[in-house]
């Protein structure tokens, strides 16, 4: 029997949840009584709100024309998601460029599938549905694991359960967003990829870090050529400045939490006022140590 893939462990999970979900006779005919939570209808589009937590905020004008071309020659392939407001109010959960195109094709009503959901479980149906399905940038996934953090209460562990990503992969993602405005940017324009930014990350100041990024664009120059680049930057820079001088305390904190992020687990940097010190990796457990270790020999 073919496994089913991540999303079954995420976003169908938490559709099937009783706590979100209304069960409904299906077989009954469809009419605007019967569009209750669990069936599918076809809903006036104009009754549906946009999705207030969509992680991606941008979408390519042809990209959107050519669905809603499509979505004219054979219809709605698959239902959007809807959650119930009200009498015939409804706002979207997942399924925003299929939405949007519909409104391009002139459609008046739209085929959904109607759930109840409160406003946190909303937000996580919105980001998984997204992170899985939909080519977002790396900063709008980043964006979007950060969001899973902050305001849904997820762990790092569970993050990457629910979004089939290993650890690393999400820490990585994260570390994004301690770049620059000008390089994220750049990510998102697609100046430069992933493999840029991963790089450009390990050097620590972000005056030092645009100043490389603006020569990798001009240049055009690969990630082999970046990382060789950086790995000159560290090695320059460490026999003079660094040495002797002690991080601030403010700097101490960022780091602690930088590091903590990056292995889902508690970090302290201590540091002496000659400027040497440590690093403390907090773990609970053997199975922790080995994710932990697993973490540092994947860098």
């Amino acid at each position: 029997m073919t496994k089913k893939r991540g999303l079954g462990r995420g976003l169908s999970a938490l559709l099937e949840d009783p706590g979100t979900d209304i069960t409904a006779h299906r077989t009954a005919p469809e009419t605007t009584s019967q569009r209750v939570a669990g069936n599918t209808a076809n809903i006036a589009i104009a009754q549906i709100e946009p999705n207030p937590f969509q992680p991606r905020t941008t979408f390519a004008p042809e990209a959107i024309l050519e669905l809603a071309q499509s979505i004219k020659e054979l219809g709605i392939i698959q239902p959007v998601t809807v959650r119930k407001l009200g009498y015939d109010r409804y706002q979207l959960i997942s399924g925003e460029r299929r939405f949007r195109a519909s409104q391009v094709a002139g459609l008046a009503e739209i085929p959904a599938y109607i759930r109840i959901a409160n406003d946190e479980s909303m937000l996580e149906m919105a980001l998984v549905e997204n992170i899985q399905r939909e080519e977002l940038d790396a900063i709008e996934v980043a964006i979007s694991f950060q969001r899973l953090l902050d305001e849904v209460n997820l762990t790092q562990e569970a993050l990457s359960e629910k979004v089939g990503k290993d650890r690393a992969t999400v820490a990585n993602y994260l570390r994004l967003l301690k770049l620059p405005p000008e390089i994220q940017l750049g990510l998102r324009q697609g100046q430069i990829g992933m493999g840029h930014a991963r790089a450009l990350i390990t050097i620590g100041d972000p005056a030092k870090q645009a100043e490389l990024y603006r020569r990798v664009v001009e240049s055009q120059l690969s990630v082999r050529q970046v990382e060789d680049l950086t790995r000159k930057e560290k090695h320059s820079a460490a026999p003079g400045t660094a040495t002797g001088r002690k991080l601030s305390a403010t700097r101490h904190k960022e780091l602690s939490k930088e590091l903590s992020h990056m292995f889902g687990a508690r970090v302290a940097v201590k540091q002496a006022d000659a400027g040497k010190g440590r690093i403390e990796i907090t773990f609970r457990n053997d199975a922790d140590l080995e994710r932990i270790k697993q973490l540092l020999e994947s860098r």
